[in-house]
């Protein structure tokens, strides 16, 4: 859907042009035919325009739209006026209207060529600002967002789901990056354009938490002396991040449910319907499903939100990826101290591939930001923090690990008893040979072999 528009018109023959005129172009049309009904619809609907005749019985234009302006989410306005009342939506225009169309059009191009304008502005206004809510560019090269073996499966379902509009769920330990992966989702989307809204559903106060998402209306609570928009409106056309998303309170779970099946909300303290022109992506540290399980977290919600689940794996399952991170950190803060660094002594490096990180990125970015500010010439394992440099104990090995390892010791003994016959070795091992050929890809044993 290209826009909802609300057209208010006492003239039928003259409205049901412009609904044609509109509708054929793939805008929603709302219809009322005086100033009244239009306001009616007005406080119950969002718009992301408003096609008002200038004069007409009991209720103009005019006011409709200085009633409309209590609503810091009002949609622009334009007026339809014949050429003797011109003046006045001139006026109009000084206070906040947008533009002003005469009575007859010229034709369907004048005003599908204002419409065009205003909506497009209104879908720039909104990217303007969730640019001053969350920084959207200035993301690390894809090579380094999926540095890493353990990462290229993930590369793959991301580039995958980014077209659609499929609700994403990102699960992974804290510090995997799952908001840069939110983003990367985001910018290779068809919403890429407009905004990315991030929300930490565990760092803001339950009292408030609802008022963040969904905005409030003036007086709904004790210091609420204002009406402000919530999160879901700055973010339309674009794309929500609900970040820990299993810290949401119970209540306010069921009125997410509510924006996921019938794409509306209302502000606290209103009774509105807004459209949620979103799109979701949630994130969580914790096992959804044992939340489920324990009746802290909605089972119905879950699966609302599991319709695309990516899980990040931590950095002590991507060492491979630990050299190329390093580098691409060390020159990020060396740039913001002003230090001219040559790189990373070998023992520095092999420190880090040691070490379990268990912050996994976010940690190791700490601590090269830290090795930075200390090193002269070159960051020097001493130059590491203390909990790096101590012995670490070996990262738990993951059951998968070893099967995989004692698979690699069949495949490789088979090969060796065969002389390196494949079709042999296959048939030892119970395998067909594009089985075991792809095995020794996955193995990086072809080199040999």
């Amino acid at each position: 859907m290209m826009g909802r528009i609300l057209l208010v018109e006492d003239d039928e023959t003259f409205r049901s042009f412009v609904q044609v005129i509109l509708g054929d172009e793939g805008y929603e049309v709302r219809i009322a035919r005086d100033g009244l009904e239009g306001a009616q619809i007005l406080a119950k609907e969002s718009f992301d325009l408003v096609i008002t005749d200038l004069k007409m019985p009991g209720k103009g234009g005019l006011d409709l739209f200085r009633e409309s302006r209590q609503d810091p989410g009002a949609p622009p306005f334009v007026f339809l006026t014949a050429f003797g009342t011109v003046d006045e939506a001139v006026s109009a225009m000084k206070y906040g209207a947008v533009d002003f169309l005469t009575k007859p059009l010229s034709g369907p191009e004048e005003l599908l060529a204002v419409v065009t304008r205003v909506i497009d502005h209104q879908q720039l206004s909104r990217t303007v600002q969730s640019f001053k809510d969350a920084e959207t560019s200035g993301l690390p090269p894809e090579e380094l967002i999926f540095a890493g073996q353990a990462m290229q499966g993930v590369r793959a379902l991301i580039l995958d789901v980014a077209g659609t509009a499929a609700t994403v769920l990102l699960a992974g330990e804290s510090g995997t990056g799952k908001e840069l992966i939110a983003k990367t989702i985001h910018l290779l989307s068809p919403r890429g354009k407009a905004g990315f809204i991030p929300i930490n559903c565990a760092a803001i106060p339950e009292n408030l938490l609802e008022s963040e998402l969904f905005g409030h209306e003036k007086g709904a609570f004790t210091g609420a002396i204002q009406a402000r928009l919530g999160k879901f409106e700055l973010a339309k056309g674009g794309t929500i991040f609900l970040d820990e998303i299993g810290e949401m309170p119970l209540v306010l779970q069921a009125k997410l449910l509510r924006v996921l099946q019938e794409r509306v909300f209302e502000r606290v303290g209103g009774s509105k319907e807004i459209q949620a022109d979103v799109r979701i992506i949630a994130a969580t540290n914790r096992d959804l499903q044992e939340e489920v399980a324990q009746k802290r977290f909605r089972e119905d919600l879950y699966y609302r939100l599991n319709v695309f689940p990516v899980q990040l794996p931590p950095l002590r399952d991507r060492t491979d990826s630990i050299p190329l991170l390093a580098v691409y950190f060390l020159n990020r803060f060396s740039l913001q101290t002003g230090k001219k660094l040559k790189g990373f002594e070998k023992e520095a490096l092999s420190t880090m591939e040691q070490y379990a990180w268990p912050g996994n990125v976010r940690e190791m970015q700490n601590v090269v930001e830290r090795a930075v500010i200390l090193a002269q010439g070159t960051v020097r394992r001493e130059n590491l923090s203390a909990i790096v440099l101590r012995n670490p104990e070996p990262a738990p090995q993951d059951s998968r690990d070893v099967l995989k390892s004692m698979e690699r010791d069949m495949i490789v003994k088979a090969l060796e008893k065969h002389n390196g016959n494949r079709r042999l070795a296959a048939e030892d091992l119970g395998l067909s040979r594009r089985s075991l050929q792809y095995k020794l890809k996955e193995f990086d044993l072809l080199k040999n072999n």
